[in-house]
This record gives C-alpha cells, structure tokens and sequence, in this order.
C-alpha cells in the first residue's frame, strides 16, 4: 500500500520490458523462430541499456 504512488525508476522500467521481451520471445519460439530471434534481440538491447545504468550508478 505505501508504494503505490511510487514512480518507477528508469532502471526498473527497462528491467520490466526485457522481462516482457523474454517472456514474448519464449512464446513466439514456439510457433515462429523468426519472430523469437528478433525479440531476443530486442532484449538484449535493453540489457546493454540496463548494464549502462548500473555502471553509472556505481
């Protein structure tokens, strides 16, 4: 309850996307790889945006 008026970090904004990338991608390999490929990729753009913010952070 006490968080829910809390905004979401850009962190964790890409960190929900690449889940939801992966999730679609694990769904679509099963009917086209094609699709599941260029998902993946999708997900692993926004895994090198992640790794950019953590190393700012720290």
């Amino acid at each position: 309850m006490f968080g829910l008026f809390k905004k979401k970090s850009p962190l964790e904004k890409l960190q929900e996307q690449y889940q939801s990338f992966l999730e679609k991608a694990h769904k679509a390999s099963h009917h086209d790889r094609k699709l599941s490929d260029q998902l993946m990729a999708e997900a692993e753009e926004i895994a090198k945006k992640i790794d950019k913010i953590k190393i700012q952070q720290s």
